[in-house]
């Protein structure tokens, strides 16, 4: 907002962005990708009911470990999906108490907090075993195309972790060797998917 020498605090940005797109353009969505796009990095983002009823945004800690994970992104254009759909009947159900989204979030929590320690203590092992669980969390609250669960299925054959990066289209998870990481450079390209080791900007 420098053009209009307008300074909108870091922590509130999100918000500004989520609402243009879902109160002015329609489109279902959350605040996760709008606080990324915003922080950038690495960053912890505790979503807590009553910390969002209370102040109306959440806690957002950006994340500096001594040694970046050994992490990879890989990803297909043809098998980008709209998420708008999935995403407002996942909101719907949310707001009509469903037991078993509920329930999901709690876990999601737990897997968050996990992954957090894990991260900033170098322990890949167990983050391996968190991203790997966030997708098998999501798949009981959301379709999955077949397409995009066949590149987690072909990255976990490699013996790396994988979960989605987004709604579709591009994965993302741990690997553990240099050799590791070519057997799944290999076997992605086979179902034409493109990996990268993504520089993590401090």
């Amino acid at each position: 907002m420098e053009l209009y020498k307008v300074d909108i605090p870091r922590h509130l940005m999100p918000n500004l962005i989520l609402s243009a797109e879902r109160d002015e353009l329609g489109i279902a969505a959350g605040l996760q990708d709008r606080v990324i796009q915003t922080y950038e990095g690495m960053v912890y983002m505790d979503f807590d009911r009553a910390l969002m009823e209370s102040r109306g945004y959440g806690s957002y800690e950006p994340l500096q470990p001594h040694v970046a994970p050994p992490l990879y992104v890989a990803f297909d254009p043809e098998r980008a999906e709209v998420s708008d759909v999935p995403h407002r009947n996942l909101r719907d159900l949310f707001n009509r108490g469903d037991p078993t989204v509920l329930a999901a979030m709690q876990q999601y929590r737990t897997l968050t907090d996990r992954g957090r320690v894990a991260l900033m203590s170098g322990d890949w092992k167990t983050l391996h075993e968190v991203v790997d669980a966030n997708f098998d969390l999501r798949q009981t609250i959301m379709p999955i195309v077949p397409e995009n669960l066949r590149m987690v299925e072909v990255a976990r054959k490699t013996g790396a972790s994988a979960k989605f990066a987004g709604s579709g289209g591009a994965i993302c998870g741990i690997y553990h060797s240099g050799r590791q990481y070519q057997d799944l450079v290999d076997a992605l390209a086979e179902i034409r998917c493109t990996v990268l080791r993504p520089m993590i900007d401090e």
